[in-house]
């Protein structure tokens, strides 16, 4: 009987990580037949994806940070392709993962391979496809600008620092927002656009948001000035007034006007006007842990 084959595509910083060459070790050692591919630039994830699946593998892994994961969903969603995919989280921050539960040990994570996948959905905006969330606001800005060297020293922390630090800085942007039986307009802190629930290293801004319920989350943080003088302990204690937050669940939502507003998709900054994100239902099979929080009806 021939061995079950994966192929794990795995970001360049990662080649010499020794926790994943062990897990890989070990999952050949257990039967698999498991090939390693590495990224060196932009595109790469996209044409290892396309070379996966002309070789016939039906698994895929993809190993690195938040826009790895992004890169890998993407390129598996426009393939329309009936093959599954793992999730290997190896970045600072691991928002879809930490969210939907996969494990952050690259051995457990490659567990994940024996159980069953489950049609999950995506995010889509102006052709991009995100598997997280996209994010507007001074906290999408925040993360835009967070450098890589200070992310290899403080982790996730890095994000609260670079905020804190640029706390000067601080300006509500213009957003107008339309979507079925929805319409809300004003200045804003800060914008999720979930179909996971955090972003920016751990700021749960879509605590309900579920993958595979057809919709996205919507979550706005307006700017009354009461708000602007307390950003520092919404900061600091996890953006932890909640009440604050206008919410909505929506198959589509429309940005009609975005003044001063950054946004990325997954940590990647986009750019553009009347910009319209849709959800993408059950676009791609997904290895998530049994029970994760991100599912609906949980297996069993």
């Amino acid at each position: 009987m021939s061995k079950p084959k994966a192929l794990l595509i795995l970001h360049g910083k990662q080649a010499l990580n020794e926790q994943v060459r062990s897990a890989v070790q070990s999952k050949r050692e257990q039967g698999w037949a498991l090939a390693v591919r590495v990224t060196w630039e932009g595109g790469d994830a996209r044409r290892l994806v396309d070379e996966a699946l002309a070789a016939g593998y039906t698994r895929l892994i993809a190993g690195g940070g938040d826009g790895t994961l992004r890169d890998v969903a993407e390129a598996m969603a426009q393939a329309k392709t009936d093959a599954s995919l793992v999730l290997m989280p190896l970045g600072t921050a691991n928002d879809f993962a930490r969210a939907a539960g996969v494990p952050l040990e690259p051995e457990r994570a490659l567990d994940l391979l024996e159980v069953p996948a489950r049609a999950i959905d995506l995010g889509e905006v102006g052709g991009q496809i995100f598997l997280n969330m996209a994010t507007g606001g001074f906290g999408s800005q925040v993360t835009a600008n967070t450098s890589e060297d200070l992310k290899k020293v403080l982790g996730g922390a890095a994000y609260l620092f670079t905020g804190l630090s640029r706390f000067s800085e601080l300006h509500a942007a213009y957003g107008e927002l339309q979507g079925p039986d929805f319409h809300w307009r004003g200045e804003l802190l800060a914008l999720g656009i979930g179909n996971g629930r955090q972003a920016g290293g751990g700021h749960v801004l879509c605590p309900g948001a579920m993958a595979d319920d057809g919709l996205l989350d919507i979550s706005i943080l307006p700017a009354p000035q009461e708000v602007v003088g307390t950003l520092r302990d919404l900061m600091t204690d996890g953006w932890g007034l909640d009440n604050l937050f206008v919410r909505a669940r929506l198959p589509w939502v429309e940005i009609k006007v975005a003044e001063g507003l950054y946004i990325n998709l997954d940590g990647e900054p986009i750019k553009g006007d009347d910009l319209r994100f849709s959800a993408l239902p059950r676009a791609l099979k997904v290895h998530l842990p049994a029970g994760s929080p991100l599912l609906v009806n949980h297996p069993g």
